[in-house]
């Protein structure tokens, strides 16, 4: 950014009654692990998966590995909770770093998305049958989809997102970054901000003295441009646009930013002094949005050491440059997949980046265009976020980027693509994605310069989405 088995038979019987075309396979019990998978949701086209792995063993699991074959004509689509490795129609999903430990009695999941009619078969966990006994050489019996769907309820190219929206925050948002300095943008007081930003991100927390920690207050450029503006006028602020049912989060990082977390006690001291910060002026979360490096291990520690002092309703964003979301192994996606379970949203900024490869690795998109756009989102949509994790984030208009900018139809039209296969360029991504979470413009300040094109024209579009 620029500056047990009988009862357990009968529930699986009242269940399959209830869900009808929803099918469930129950693995034969054993002691140790075993897995069990279920059809959450049946389209025709396709359907979502979802393996459990329950230890019904007197040992921890550390780590854990499941395979399992897909038929012909039957593949994997997004997936979540888990990393993915394919060989053919064989594939093998792994625990991610916090959801490797199964306790004695517990369970964990993963699912994913699959196109096609086929079901799992020949499933294995770490090298044993998923239900403790032999393999099976065919899926159990499904019941197929009707030959039509219900005349009033056509069925979704995607399922919908399993998880909510974290914090409050609409289905679809705007979010748009206020300065916390003086530059050439327009300058703001807080609550001037315009009512269709729906998540307000105040940039930027600067770095303490102690590594990691985290220190904030009103620029004194910015009090003497606006003829004084003080912390406690800022904090009334933060309360009023509340009042408006808007939500507000400290923005860590930008450009120059210097914070960093890269051992145990930098996190600890993250975690501390953001919570502090959140308490003081009653921001909602914390944005990351460092262009100079991280260590995806420990700032996933001092995140969830934050979440766990704050609660569960903490927003947690991310801002990462557009070449920071390209491998899911680099340390900006790795640490979104890492949180998954606990990430609101990741807006990454598609602009000062040039020409960059989508996720068909088959051709470079310039910046600037829907083709861009979708092609990246796609890469993480595909990679195992979910959509309602997945931001558009573009530059408010002139003066806000060096590159990548583009008129607010743009950033529509992008839009559409995701969620509802229309309006896109040459560039049509494998599925849609209803649930895709909205857009975000650097910035606010910028916006207002240019005279408030981008909310006013992508805000109100965002309330069409499905």
């Amino acid at each position: 950014m620029k500056p047990a088995r009988s009862l357990v038979l009968s529930l699986v019987a009242a269940l399959a009654a209830t869900l009808g075309a929803v099918w469930v396979a129950l693995p034969a019990f054993a002691a140790g692990a075993t897995a069990s998978f279920v059809k959450t949701a049946d389209w025709g086209a396709g359907w979502e998966g979802k393996y459990t792995i329950t230890n019904g063993g007197s040992s921890t699991i550390n780590g854990w590995s499941l395979a399992f074959d897909l038929p012909s004509g039957t593949t994997l689509g997004s997936y979540w909770d888990a990393l993915l490795t394919s060989a053919g129609q064989r594939h093998t999903f792994t625990n991610r770093s916090w959801n490797g430990t199964i306790a004695p009695g517990a369970s964990v999941s993963f699912g994913f998305l699959a196109s096609g009619s086929g079901s799992p078969s020949g499933c294995q966990l770490n090298g044993a049958a998923c239900g403790g006994g032999t393999p099976p050489t065919t899926p159990p019996p499904t019941t197929p989809p009707p030959t039509t769907p219900p005349p009033t309820t056509p069925p979704p190219t995607t399922p919908p997102p399993t998880d909510p929206p974290t914090g409050d925050l609409p289905k679809h948002l705007l979010t748009g970054y206020w300065h916390n300095f003086d530059n050439p943008a327009v300058e703001l007081r807080l609550r001037d901000v315009p009512n269709e930003y729906d998540l307000v991100a105040v940039a930027f927390a600067e770095a303490a003295a102690t590594p990691g920690a985290l220190t904030f207050g009103i620029d004194p450029g910015l009090a003497t441009a606006l003829g004084g503006y003080t912390d406690a006028d800022f904090t009334a602020d933060v309360r009023t646009l509340h009042s408006r049912g808007k939500r507000v989060i400290l923005s860590v990082g930008g450009e120059t930013g210097r914070v960093t977390v890269n051992n145990a006690a930098s996190a600890t001291a993250f975690a501390d002094t953001a919570a502090a910060l959140i308490a003081r002026y009653g921001f909602d979360g914390i944005d990351i949005d460092l262009e100079n490096g991280l260590n995806p291990t420990y700032m996933a520690q001092a995140l969830r050491a934050l979440r766990a002092k704050v609660g569960a309703g903490l927003i947690i964003a991310m801002a990462p440059q557009t070449i920071d979301m390209q491998n899911p192994a680099g340390g900006y996606f790795k640490l979104a997949l890492d949180i998954k379970d606990i990430l609101t949203v990741v807006n990454t900024q598609f602009y000062n980046s040039g020409a960059m490869l989508g996720c068909d690795q088959n051709a470079a998109y310039g910046q600037g265009t829907v083709n861009f756009i979708v092609a990246l989102a796609c890469i993480q949509l595909e990679a195992g976020l979910r959509p309602d994790q997945v931001g558009l984030g573009l530059p408010a208009g002139p003066g806000a980027a060096g590159g990548g900018i583009v008129a607010p139809s743009v950033v529509n039209a992008a839009l559409d693509c995701l969620a509802r296969g229309t309006n896109c360029g040459s560039f049509r991504p494998p599925r849609t994605y209803p649930g895709i979470r909205g857009a975000m413009t650097w910035s606010v300040n910028w916006d207002v310069s240019n005279g408030s094109g981008f909310a006013r024209t992508v805000a109100p579009h965002l309330d069409t989405l499905p």
